[in-house]
């Protein structure tokens, strides 16, 4: 007898749960969508260049200066979250004001190599911002002697 009352739960709950599933199906069918797209209204960043040389310079003028220039090709303001560089002798400063759609920014980049070994180097700088493509990254690259 319990046998059969636990069942007829069970069953009665399975179907319980089926109905509610079936209800929420039919609900979210309805549901209306309003707003715009992130295709509809999208800012996006374009940089005339991702890379800089600074080719080659004297250790006894080690701070050399290069600035990325870049356009809003999007539809909305463009906002520069973040840039950063991969180690502390390279400083970026950005436009931290929107930049409106058609018009230009630009992030300054300087590069420190005092107190630095004299060669090679290459240098990374991450951009964060709300344009479709969310994270750019930026080179910088020289030679110091």
């Amino acid at each position: 007898m319990r046998k059969t009352v636990w069942l007829c739960l069970l069953l009665l709950g399975g179907l319980t749960l089926v109905a509610q599933t079936q209800k929420q199906k039919v609900s979210v069918s309805k549901v209306k969508v309003t707003g715009t797209t992130k295709a509809e209204n999208y800012a996006e960043i374009k940089f005339d260049t991702l890379r800089h040389d600074f080719g080659k310079f004297s250790k006894l003028d080690p701070v050399v200066k290069c600035t990325f220039s870049f356009v809003n090709s999007g539809t909305a303001p463009l906002v520069i979250h973040q840039a950063f560089a991969s180690c502390g002798c390279t400083v970026p400063t950005f436009t931290k004001t929107p930049i409106k759609p058609g018009e230009r920014g630009k992030i300054d980049v300087t590069y420190n190599g005092k107190d630095r070994f004299p060669g090679h180097f290459q240098k990374t700088i991450t951009v964060r911002s709300n344009a479709l493509s969310e994270i750019v990254r930026l080179t910088i690259e020289g030679t110091m002697e």
